[in-house]
């Protein structure tokens, strides 16, 4: 039977039922688990990450090795958070492999600059609308990028893609109450306007021809 992918019946399919049918050979249903969390991969690896080639290019790792352990993941957690374990351990490595350390857990340590990010896809609007938005983006994000990984790692799961504390804590490697902790210090470093500013602003889109490139790369690397 043909499958239809489009974007109103990727809402439809439970995550439990996507990941059953694509274990038993529904392959072209994993595009709908890609789209579902391209944006939230991105933005996690680019906590650690700043070369938008290579981001993309650990989100499509990131991506084969769940596919190929799919059958191991248990549902005790979300697809999401355990997605994010293993984006974060391929960042991780990669920076490993540069000589870098970073702080993950309490028993690591971490020394990495600040990074600029590229601006990805925009939507179109008029030139105005579009360079207040750009400067707005780009202040925040300039600002969450002068925090400190661990905290803006923290900052960005819960304030940016709303995850629950222990879902966080899963996902960094962190108790609760740690989690909480860095939750509260990167509010505190923030600005008071900009931390305002990014409950109305979306940053670190990744969206649009990226989403369909990784997309694309990842099922054509599966078929």
């Amino acid at each position: 039977m043909e499958v239809i992918l489009n974007r109103n019946s990727q809402h439809k399919i439970s995550e439990l039922e996507l990941i059953k049918r694509v274990i038993e050979g529904e392959k072209e249903l994993y595009e709908i688990l890609l789209r579902r969390n391209n944006q939230k991969l991105y933005r996690v690896i680019r906590t650690y990450i700043k070369d938008p080639m290579e981001i993309e290019d650990i989100m499509q790792n990131s991506y084969l090795k769940a596919y190929q352990k799919l059958h191991q993941f248990k549902h005790g957690s979300t697809y999401s958070t355990w997605l994010i374990r293993i984006g974060i351990n391929e960042s991780l490595a990669r920076l490993k492999e540069k000589g870098k350390i970073f702080q993950i857990s309490n028993n690591s340590q971490f020394n990495e600059s600040n990074t600029i990010l590229e601006m990805p896809d925009n939507n179109q609007a008029n030139p105005e609308t579009k360079i207040i938005h750009k400067e707005s983006k780009q202040l925040l994000e300039d600002t969450i990028d002068s925090l400190e990984v661990k905290y803006k790692a923290v900052y960005i799961l819960k304030e940016v893609e709303e995850m629950s504390i222990k879902e966080i804590s899963e996902c960094l490697g962190i108790s609760v109450s740690n989690t909480k902790v860095r939750l509260h210090r990167a509010k505190h470093m923030l600005k008071e306007k900009l931390y305002e500013l990014s409950g109305n602003t979306p940053i670190f889109e990744f969206g649009f021809s990226r989403c369909d490139r990784v997309t694309e790369n990842v099922m054509k690397l599966l078929s």
